[in-house]
């Protein structure tokens, strides 16, 4: 925990491997990961690098498992996942990999091309079948006469749109299909097939047209659903049968037919012909379910058997395609025998990594040992905070905002403490903040089962991140509602009230608009925890009562909140022993904000002890000054008009005195804060010319370039040498004037604690009183049940609305006072992350692609 408080130290080294060695130490690394590696060969293409080619031959190994991930989806089949990571494989282990995917890869398109040829024919079959049963009923109809069948061609061949083109025709002798001594060209005849039902409409009115009536067309749908062998889909399909004379009009019914994808098969004119295919057709039909079974059988074999392999395939190729990926980062030495790199390791796990690098060793046989060297220099290291699961979330929530510069104070510890604070000062209800800490509870106890699911719904992903937080903001707004005694807009009695009435009873309840003194007859010592209930029964003055009670609470909140901000920033200033910015900006914001804005938080304590609605004057509730107005006359150096009521003007002696006092000297720190660290910075750099100007040029530069590196923890001052003074100039009044205005505002922001807290207090309200207490108003047995549609519906806008909605709402005003009013008295957050070669993060990352 040592590092949550500030990043880990970082040393940047040096690693020489053998070849041989390479890759069973780099294996050994992306286990521990604990190493970031840097790129060597920045110029160079990535398709010029030493391990291009088994960086490809990964990527065929991956895209061969991703075809049998999708065959086995499509099928249903469950996949093994032990929740195992199994070791990188050796590198002659990849010739086995590549044979055992090829393998499984054509058996798999060899089975599917079968089966798609196998279903093609069978829909064939399927569709010749229709067709020889509907088209023995239109020639079974044909036998009944033809001046029958001439009549119901003409009115077939009649159309919606022949009659509104207003054409007309006479009767059509197309005759019966027999032997004719007419001339061949004018033979009748017949085509037959199936088309999709929906295509039907639009190819029968271009018969119509490109035929100019002079066909017959019969048509019937074909009941089920046939399959298309190509993907699957069921599809709805129609059988026709097409009479026509001519060859003339054959060509063109049948290019018609081809347009329309529509697909013909042979039909014979004599019934017992058709009866013999009908029957050839229902066998070989008979033999293709069969074959089909025994097909689909088999196929199911093999993906089963890839299943239970499929997800240690992925690790292991994604491992070997890491390692290679890591292995192209490094340089050759000359001999090209070893291989150099460099790397970001923390400090203090050097020994673990060279315990890794040695059984990386002992593994690939090498009797050269790796070497890793410390290299001194003046970059700025990346930034790693080690983080568990509790904590991971809330470092989150800080890095989201920015990354720390290296060895800058972290604020995720105690943002586990304020975070969920200032949320409850916002959200506290003991009801609400239950429901709250019972959903992240929930997912505490059955993390691992939730987190082995790996479901790729983002909502949910960012509710099981932040479990402990939202676990941890209902605990702390159910302390906050037992102090505001708030439960679903209702109070509880624990300890009696303490208020009770001295005037006569009967006046008050006849009386609903007679206020009455808060006072009252109290009895005994203050209530002993949070606000005493007679509270929730008051009319017109609970609001002003609770108003004033949460504005203060949330200013002294917030002033303390950003006192603390400012002494993290000593922290900083005393690690990177930069004085100039300890002495010259530190103390000066410090005693800005002491003796303004503390000084106010102060008054509110004072007039909290000194006056109170018992005592008498002139220290009763009339007497008591306003904060506010105590405030800006103290700002403007005005000088209080006395009270009419015999009512003391200061609060305590010598006030006046101590207010000028405190608003010059405030007043006075602003200069210091605007103009001494530029004038010290000029100083020293007039000073350092004068010194270096007897020296050589080449020698001043070298001295120079030492200087600007800075201080023992990286050369935090370096960049303030580098800069022109203008610019510091310029940089130094934009630092000084946002912080004495953002003083002013940041101090205001904090009234959204008091504007939340009391929306949400009188949101719960509405509810219970405009939806809730009309079920409870209900009596009998239809009471009842109205009081169970109306709990529900309750219940469903509570949680909607006041813990969801109204939660997102506190979560992000909360979220914005950490960031905002906070971070910015001393967090920069300008670093960048340390990131390790990890095997574990690019399994979850590639898992996490693959799902999208």
């Amino acid at each position: 925990m040592g590092s949550l408080f500030r990043s880990e130290e970082m040393a940047l080294c040096q690693l020489f491997l053998q070849s041989e060695a390479a890759y069973a130490c780099v294996s050994e690394l992306g286990e521990l990961g604990l190493v970031q590696f840097r790129d060597l060969n920045p110029d160079v293409n990535a398709f010029q690098r030493k391990f291009v080619n088994e960086v490809r031959r990964c990527d065929e190994m991956e895209r061969k498992l991703r075809y049998l991930e999708k065959e086995i989806k499509k099928d249903g089949i469950p996949m093994l996942d032990t929740g195992e990571s199994p070791e990188a494989p050796q590198p002659r282990e990849m010739i086995d990999l590549e044979a055992t995917f090829e393998k499984l890869e054509n058996e798999l398109r060899e089975v599917n091309q079968n089966a798609e040829a196998l279903k093609r024919n069978f829909l064939e079959l399927t569709e010749l079948k229709h067709i020889l049963r509907k088209t023995q009923v239109f020639f079974d109809e044909q036998e009944g006469g033809v001046n029958q069948t001439t009549e119901s061609m003409t009115r077939a061949l009649i159309t919606d749109e022949a009659r509104t083109a207003g054409a007309s025709m006479g009767p059509v002798q197309l005759g019966y299909m027999e032997k004719s001594n007419e001339r061949e060209d004018y033979l009748p005849c017949f085509v037959a097939g199936v088309i999709l039902r929906e295509r039907l409409p639009a190819f029968e009115r271009m018969l119509w047209r490109a035929c100019r009536g002079n066909v017959f067309l019969r048509q019937a749908m074909i009941e089920t659903p046939l399959e298309d062998p190509t993907n699957g889909d069921q599809v709805h399909k129609s059988v026709f049968i097409i009479f026509f004379q001519g060859d003339q009009l054959k060509t063109r019914v049948k290019k018609i037919c081809e347009g329309f994808r529509a697909t013909l098969y042979p039909c014979p004119e004599a019934p017992a012909d058709r009866r013999e295919m009908a029957m050839g057709v229902m066998t070989r039909i008979e033999d293709l379910n069969t074959v089909l079974g025994q097909t689909q059988d088999h196929r199911h074999r093999v993906l089963v058997a890839a299943a239970k392999n499929l997800k240690n395939w992925f690790v292991k190729v994604r491992k070997i395609k890491a390692i290679y990926h890591t292995l192209n980062l490094f340089n050759l030495d000359v001999t090209q025998k070893c291989l150099i790199a460099e790397c970001w390791v923390p400090l203090l796990d050097i020994e673990t990594i060279q315990l890794a690098l040695r059984r990386g060793t002992e593994r690939s046989g090498s009797s050269v040992p790796p070497i890793l060297n410390r290299m001194q220099t003046f970059e700025n290291p990346p930034t790693y905070n080690r983080t568990n699961k509790f904590t991971k979330a809330f470092q989150a929530l800080i890095d989201a905002y920015g990354v720390a510069s290296y060895r800058e104070m972290n604020p995720a510890p105690y943002t586990i403490i304020t975070f969920p604070f200032l949320f409850a000062v916002m959200f506290g209800d003991l009801g609400h903040g239950a429901i709250m800490a019972l959903f992240g509870l929930w997912m505490i106890r059955k993390e691992k089962g939730l987190a082995a699911q790996k479901t790729d719904n983002e909502i949910w992903n960012i509710f099981f991140g932040g479990r402990y937080i939202i676990f941890l903001m209902g605990v702390f707004s159910m302390y906050t509602g037992l102090i505001y005694n708030d439960i679903f807009s209702k109070s509880l009695n624990i300890f009696g009230s303490h208020w009770h009435l001295s005037y006569n009873k009967s006046t008050v309840m006849e009386n609903k608009f007679l206020q009455l003194s808060p006072k009252g007859d109290y009895e005994g010592a203050p209530y002993p925890f949070g606000m005493d209930p007679i509270w929730q029964v008051a009319g017109a003055n609970k609001i002003i009562f609770h108003n004033a009670y949460k504005m203060k609470i949330s200013i002294i909140f917030g002033v303390i909140h950003m006192i603390f901000g400012v002494v993290m920033s000593w922290h900083n200033h005393t690690y990177f022993r930069n004085r100039i910015s300890l002495l010259y900006e530190f103390i000066p914001q410090l005693i800005f904000l002491l003796l303004l804005f503390f000084y106010m938080v102060l008054l509110m304590f004072i007039k909290w002890i000194k006056f109170a609605a018992t005592n008498k004057k002139p220290y009763n509730e009339a007497c008591a000054p306003s904060i506010l107005i105590t405030f800006i006359d103290m700002v403007l150096f005005n000088t209080p008009k006395p009270h009419p009521e015999k009512c003391e003007t200061y609060m305590f002696f010598g006030q006046h005195t101590i207010q000028v006092l405190f608003v010059l000297v405030a007043v006075g720190c602003i200069p210091v804060m605007l103009l001494a660290k530029p004038l010290l910075i000029m100083q020293a750099r007039k000073q350092a010319n004068e010194e270096v100007q007897p020296i050589a040029g080449a020698t001043s530069d070298a001295e120079a370039g030492g200087m600007s590196n800075g201080g023992p923890h990286g050369g935090a001052g370096g960049h303030e040498e580098e800069e022109e003074l203008s610019e510091i100039f310029i940089h130094q009044s934009i630092h000084t004037i946002e912080y004495v205005l953002g003083s002013v505002s940041h101090t205001a922001s904090y009234l959204r604690l008091w504007a939340l807290s009391l929306a949400h207090a009188q949101l719960a309200e509405v509810l219970w009183t405009m939806v809730l207490s009309i079920g409870l108003k209900q009596e009998g047995p239809v009471g009842g049940i109205v009081l169970t549609c109306v709990f529900a519906f309750w219940a469903i806008l509570t949680v909607g609305i006041l813990v969801l909605m109204e939660g997102l709402s506190a979560f992000l005003h909360t979220l914005r006072l950490h960031w905002v009013e906070f971070q910015s008295k001393f967090y920069k957050g300008q670093g960048y992350a340390f990131q390790p070669f990890s095997f574990d993060a690019i399994i979850e990352n590639g898992a996490a692609a693959a799902e999208e």
